[in-house]
């Protein structure tokens, strides 16, 4: 992430560079894959005491590297406002919320309740900077929703919208909800000359503390699980899913605008469904192929510099 702040909203007509297709694919990637290491942190630990030792170490990994490049990190109080709230949207509830609506929601229904964040970012930037998303924009959005949904078509045939996985599903929406307002949040602060780095680092501190507090008010054990499985797991979430992935992410956000970053968070459940068909049996069925063909024809409407 570079310290340049830009000024006023990011485009979302212009022309992207190598640079903008680089960390696109590095946030596709790394997303697509991180299912994996949340996966094998699950069952011993609890999920916010694992979520508690994971933005403590991306936040010590990027404070360290705002203070080697020697970056901004002194602000004022109402700054520090600012990066608890992105700290708590962005690095701590809408994790909390996804998985605890995954006790009771359907993996499938997960990533289809995410993939609404492309839709999310253009009627909260619309909302928020008065940017009017232009109509490509929304079709694609949709096409990445309704793409999603028939790739998982299956899984959500088998929901049943009662009691515990009603709660679940609304858990996700909130969850999906907290991670567009953290991206708002994100992009309101470079108006402020606030450096990216300096700005997640901070978000990541008051984000480990939120979640600190919210296990110790839960009565939670700090321990984790002593191999190498979920250490390693632990490591990998903390570096580049959160430090690495989300430098990238916000950088595009600033970059390319919300709409258009926002849209990656579509084309990861394709990634990790990939990642199933080798490693668990996933099937290709008529409407997974069809629904694939969907989002990667919205991803290329959604990343086109005129319309």
């Amino acid at each position: 992430m570079s310290d340049t702040v830009l000024k006023g909203p990011p485009s979302d007509a212009a022309a992207l560079g190598t640079l903008d297709f680089v960390l696109y694919a590095l946030v596709v990637f790394v997303w697509g894959t991180s299912w994996i290491a949340l996966h094998m942190q699950l069952g011993v630990v609890a999920p916010e005491v694992s979520l508690f030792w994971r933005f403590l170490i991306s936040a010590l990994v990027m404070l360290g590297w705002v203070a080697a490049t020697r970056g901004r990190l002194r602000f004022a109080v109402a700054d520090h406002l600012r990066f608890a709230l992105m700290g708590l949207a962005l690095f701590s509830i809408n994790f909390l919320c996804f998985y605890y609506g995954g006790l009771s929601t359907p993996s499938g229904l997960l990533a289809v309740v995410f993939s609404l964040a492309s839709v999310f970012n253009l009627v909260l930037a619309a909302l928020i900077f008065r940017q009017r998303p232009r109509p490509r924009m929304v079709i694609a959005g949709l096409m990445g929703f309704a793409g999603v949904a028939l790739m998982f078509a299956p899984q959500l045939g088998g929901a049943s919208f009662s009691g515990p996985a009603l709660t679940g599903l609304l858990l996700c929406v909130a969850g999906t909800l907290c991670f567009c307002l953290g991206n708002m949040l994100s992009v309101g602060l470079r108006a402020r000359a606030i450096p990216l780095p300096s700005a997640t680092a901070w978000g990541m501190v008051y984000g480990a503390l939120f979640l600190l507090m919210f296990s110790l008010a839960r009565g939670q054990h700090f321990a984790i699980e002593p191999n190498i499985r979920y250490v390693a797991a632990l490591l990998w979430s903390s570096v580049l899913s959160s430090v690495a992935a989300f430098a990238a992410y916000l950088t595009l956000l600033v970059r390319i605008g919300a709409g258009r970053a926002g849209y990656s968070t579509v084309l990861f459940p394709v990634i990790a469904l990939a990642i199933s068909t080798l490693y668990e049996g996933y099937v290709w069925t008529p409407p997974a192929i069809a629904g694939l063909v969907i989002v990667l024809a919205g991803n290329l409407l959604m990343l086109a510099k005129k319309g």
